[in-house]
């Protein structure tokens, strides 16, 4: 327990002692938190454009990554964010880099559960360019002490 004088001292500088910070604190979980939060409809496969890939049948390797990937908790509002890091060898198309920018900026305010994100993008990329595979690593900022990476696979037949 704190000593008088501490007691004193932070009365006197204006701070809040721990049991008023509890006291502050006790009821915030029973408070009407309210994010604004989107649905997955929001989501804007739409502005997704590919261009010709001009070596279709030479496989080459695309890499693309953003550490600028955000999307919110579906039961809390609360930002997730990641490192996406999308690879794929094309077939006929490669996606265009500009398009698939504010394809990710349309996850910024949907609520959408981290594995489902990653399968997501996969789905929607893989639709868009038809590659001969495609490997989707979504790697999430730590939240609540959780460490959380989601890995999604597509491999033509």
């Amino acid at each position: 327990m704190a000593g008088e004088g501490q007691k004193q001292r932070e009365k006197e500088s204006g701070m809040a002692t721990i049991q008023e910070l509890k006291e502050q604190y006790e009821g915030l979980n029973e408070l009407d938190h309210t994010f604004n939060m989107e649905s997955e409809d929001k989501i804007n496969s739409d502005c997704l454009i590919t261009f010709d890939y001009e070596y279709a049948g030479q496989e080459a390797e695309v890499a693309i990554d953003t550490d600028e990937f955000t999307a919110v908790c579906p039961w809390t509002g609360l930002p997730d964010f990641g490192t996406l890091i999308i690879k794929y060898v094309p077939s006929d198309t490669c996606i265009e880099l500009k398009s698939l920018k504010y394809y990710l900026l349309s996850y910024t305010s949907v609520g959408i559960v981290q594995e489902h994100a990653a399968n997501r993008v996969l789905n929607d990329l893989v639709a868009l360019c038809k590659p001969v595979r495609m490997d989707i690593t979504l790697d999430y900022k730590v939240r609540g002490g959780l460490h959380t990476v989601v890995r999604a696979k597509y491999e033509s037949v």
